[in-house]
């Protein structure tokens, strides 16, 4: 396997924070850590790459006191501990940022920073204390949230802000970071990495796993490299380029990050919007999606892009507007109608809209449709239901031990392909992605985009909501982007740079541009 010794030769001025040796973990059917060895120095932020299902977030759980190892040991600050549970951890100094947000959402921002460790006034709690330390918090990651606002009220990114203000208000020595950028856009990562740095000049020791591997040259001292349960590799970051550390991942040079394209976009308008409207959120929506294209969104956190979806699909109320799908006006008032009507949504939060994590793979492929896979009496046949999952886990190369694997022990990836396959049965004429490659990994990120353009193929028209420039101008036709509730330019994809999207998403493009 190429197997490399752990990097000793970079001199810590605070010496080893955490050492794991041979750490591993199984659950069933499943070997997700294998003898893995890993160190953090203090005052470096060391990177853990590997694709979905390479064991990063077990390997950070485990750390963290979530999962039990099976073997190995653990060593922070020279004594051999065996957390039981986050909060053992925490009270040692070890906060986690999960990938997957783990807030209460009927409870406020501030309660949320700090839930199980409220500041008290004899036996009560000391609210004004509360909201003053919540905003301290917030404030030192240039955020503007109201730490009275539930947290149900925000949008997936300010949910991740919340999460990270959570774990630097616990001021702990060692900071895991799991993909804390997935939902920001560049400028809020942006003000991340400034309080990273500053952590960092504190003699923090920071634990950074993210599928954008283009950040890391920003903030990353070494990075380690995981594949498959296995570790590979630790190198100074300098010493490594990302080309390296991919091949590393997938065992294999990835040498394109985005398909060829294979389809070709027609002339006729599947889906037509005009002067969508919903008071205070966004404002006189107009855009054409025509048969076969892969229409872009883009735009700053809070523009509207999702919101904008979300009121297409019925998920949400809108107070005027026109939306005509191939020529027919439709009249939504909830989800039920626009997937009867043909339209589709991937939810931005797959766990918790897009999929039933608990259930089975084959009831997720089928669940929006289960009266394709019932009898005449309205009663599931098996024969069907099993035949009809299947064929979408071989469509779509979905990697499962079964079609009765949990969903929540897949890869990030993985579950992706799931909703794409529940909405395939479907029959969709409009799929809506909202960031489909959340917290997904090169390889996984490159069959996603395989799978948009086969789709885009076939004649369906979809519309891709991402924060990733990149991606945007890697994937799609055209970009509609978005600024303060309004569309103000659409661009052709391949006549445009990130610098033109990034004029006209804050509101300096200088008017209105039409493709």
């Amino acid at each position: 396997m190429g197997v490399r010794q752990l990097a000793t030769d970079r001199h810590a001025p605070d010496g080893v924070l955490l050492t794991l040796q041979g750490v591993s973990k199984e659950f069933p059917g499943v070997k997700a850590l294998s003898g893995v060895s890993f160190d953090l120095y203090a005052g470096e932020v060391h990177a853990v790459c590997g694709e979905n299902g390479a064991g990063k977030s077990t390997l950070m759980k485990i750390i963290s006191g979530v999962y039990k190892r099976d073997a190995g040991e653990i060593v922070y600050k020279g004594e051999t501990v065996q957390f039981t549970s986050p909060l053992q951890s925490e009270a040692a100094g070890i906060a986690i940022i999960h990938q997957e947000l783990n807030l209460v959402p009927h409870l406020s921002v501030a309660e949320n920073i700090f839930l199980a460790r409220e500041p008290k006034k004899g036996f009560l709690v000391d609210r004004k204390r509360l909201y003053r330390d919540a905003k301290a918090c917030l404030d030192r990651l240039g955020v503007g949230i109201d730490p009275n606002a539930q947290v149900r009220s925000l949008s997936i990114a300010q949910c991740q802000m919340v999460e990270i203000a959570k774990a630097l208000s616990l001021d702990a020595s060692v900071l895991i970071m799991d993909e804390p950028t997935s939902s920001l856009t560049e400028q809020e990562a942006r003000l991340l990495f400034r309080v990273i740095r500053d952590l960092k000049a504190a003699g923090a020791g920071i634990v950074y796993i993210s599928h954008r591997l283009d950040e890391l040259a920003e903030i990353v001292d070494r990075v380690t490299v995981l594949r498959d349960g296995h570790y590979i590799s630790t190198d100074d970051f300098a010493a490594v380029t990302l080309d390296d550390i991919v091949a590393r991942m997938v065992g294999r040079a990835l040498e394109e990050k985005f398909p060829a394209p294979t389809r070709k976009p027609g002339s006729d308008v599947v889906l037509s919007v005009s002067g969508l409207t919903r008071r205070g959120v966004f404002t006189d929506i107009g855009f054409e999606l025509r048969r076969g294209e892969i229409l872009g969104f883009s735009g700053l956190m809070g523009a509207g892009r999702t919101e904008v979806a979300r009121a297409i699909f019925g998920a949400d109320r809108f107070d005027a507007g026109t939306i005509l799908l191939e020529g027919d006006q439709l009249s939504i008032t909830d989800p039920r109608a626009a997937i009867k009507a043909g339209i589709a949504y991937l939810s931005e939060d797959r766990k918790g809209l897009g999929l039933a994590v608990k259930m089975p793979v084959d009831a997720n492929l089928t669940m929006a449709n289960m009266a394709a896979v019932a009898n005449r009496f309205g009663i599931i046949d098996r024969e069907a239901h099993r035949a009809a999952s299947q064929s979408y886990v071989d469509l779509l190369s979905i990697r499962t031990p079964g079609l009765s694997q949990p969903v929540r022990l897949l890869s990030g990836g993985n579950q992706q392909k799931i909703i794409i396959g529940k909405w395939l049965f479907r029959q969709p004429k409009v799929m809506f992605f909202d960031e489909p490659t959340r917290g997904i990994d090169v390889g996984a990120k490159f069959a996603i985009y395989q799978i948009m353009d086969e789709l885009a193929a076939r004649g369906i028209g979809i519309v891709l909501i991402s924060s990733e420039l990149p991606e945007i101008l890697g994937i799609t036709d055209r970009v509609a982007v978005f600024h303060g509730g309004r569309i103000t330019a659409t661009l052709e994809t391949a006549a445009t740079t990130q610098e033109e999207i990034m004029l006209y998403a804050s509101g300096r493009g200088g008017g209105t541009r039409r493709a």
